[in-house]
């Protein structure tokens, strides 16, 4: 993501760019996988505070390297202010989880965990369609909610209360 996707005044940040790792090549685009892929969203604050906070940290990296500070205008960056790679959040995903004790999961799975949490809240599947900027609902409904364990579960018990007093 590029700082010109970030709209503070509107609280607002635009899914328009592309940065993908194939080999060791980085490839940077002004567009996205598909149509629905590009999207406003809003912006909660506490992401705006952090992104503010950052935006102030690499101002003063700037500062500090006048001469080697690498500026493309993307957010993630490392001190120097150089991209930093596609990759590099999947595979420190994985020591964060190790280092916090939580069970083995891949970075993407985390919008399956998303898709679950919005459909317990009761979120309409056209809205968690929208939210996920899937171009399909099919891949909504198929691929990331399909039922885990405790939603198994409460359909039985559902089903069982349901048909507890018919007589066999």
């Amino acid at each position: 993501m590029k700082w010109d996707a970030v709209d503070m005044l509107n609280n607002t940040i635009t899914i328009k760019h592309t940065v993908i790792q194939v080999d060791k090549n980085i490839h940077k685009t002004d567009s996205t996988k598909n149509d629905s892929s590009y999207a406003v969203i809003p912006m909660p604050d506490m992401i705006k505070a952090k992104l503010k906070k950052w935006k102030a940290k690499q101002a003063e990296y700037r500062l500090l390297q006048p001469n080697d500070y690498i500026d493309e205008g993307y957010v993630c960056t490392q001190l120097d202010g150089s991209l930093i790679k596609p990759n590099f959040v999947t595979q420190h995903f994985q020591v964060l989880l190790k280092n916090n004790n939580m069970s083995k999961i891949r970075f993407h799975d985390l919008r399956h965990s998303s898709a679950g949490y919005l459909k317990y809240l009761n979120f309409d599947l056209k809205d968690i369609q929208t939210w996920l900027r899937h171009g399909d609902i099919q891949t909504t409904m198929n691929i990331y909610l399909t039922l885990d364990m405790p939603a198994k579960a409460e359909i039985a018990n559902k089903l069982n209360n349901k048909f507890s007093n018919f007589a066999i």
